[in-house]
């Protein structure tokens, strides 16, 4: 079995206006200065208490935790007030998600989301069906951690050599290096071309047909 497994903010679709404004909530929450958008834009992918600890690493665990906490809320707050924008698949994602899946690969989403933060996002683009694991921050340590690739490819029953990460960040390609499998950067998200090289992508695209000839 081939498995193609996805990160989801920066590579399916874009979510930079809502991670942004619901951590600049959270912070306004405990009286702390919101970092500047690009240090967020940085730290998308990793899960919540490794985000606040990149961006304040000389803060103590319980401000890591209540900052956690309150994005969280700030989340479901935003979302309930009809405050969110639709989070909007990039250029060519849905039909490279279903060109694969006609090639006969099985796929994956592994992200720093929730459970239901990536089931809103697949439901309301009615992707839901085209993948068979998704793996999220609920359940496994935060990237660069291997523990969602190495679940994606137990469910699948795809081994390493089978298998390809697609990210937009250097967490996404460190966790592919971790779990033994390929690791493709795409430039359409949250991190740069030469971060991307430098941990660990074999390669990375521009477009989306770019990323369908170097997956075959």
């Amino acid at each position: 079995m081939k498995l193609a497994v996805f990160d989801c903010d920066g590579t399916l679709v874009d979510s930079q206006v809502n991670i942004i404004r619901a951590m600049r909530d959270a912070f306004a929450r405990v009286g702390i200065p919101a970092p500047n958008d690009h240090a967020i834009r940085h730290v998308v992918g990793l899960n919540l208490v490794e985000t606040m600890v990149t961006l304040l690493p000389d803060a103590d665990a319980d401000l890591h935790a209540a900052l956690a906490d309150e994005y969280r809320g700030a989340y479901h707050r935003l979302r309930a007030a009809g405050a969110l924008v639709v989070e909007p698949l990039y250029p060519g994602i849905r039909e490279t998600i279903v060109a694969l899946e006609t090639a006969g690969w099985a796929l994956g989403v592994a992200t720093g989301k929730s459970d239901r933060g990536l089931a809103l996002i697949l439901a309301h683009h009615e992707l839901t069906h085209h993948f068979v694991t998704l793996q999220t921050a609920d359940r496994h340590p935060s990237k660069p951690h291997p523990a969602m690739l190495e679940r994606a490819m137990a469910d699948a029953g795809a081994a390493p050599t089978d298998t390809v990460m697609i990210g937009d960040t250097a967490y996404d390609m460190a966790m592919g290096v971790a779990a033994g499998v390929r690791a493709i950067g795409v430039d359409w998200g949250y991190h740069d071309t030469s971060t991307l090289l430098n941990t660990g992508a074999e390669a990375v695209v521009g477009d989306t047909g770019a990323l369908l000839k170097l997956i075959a």
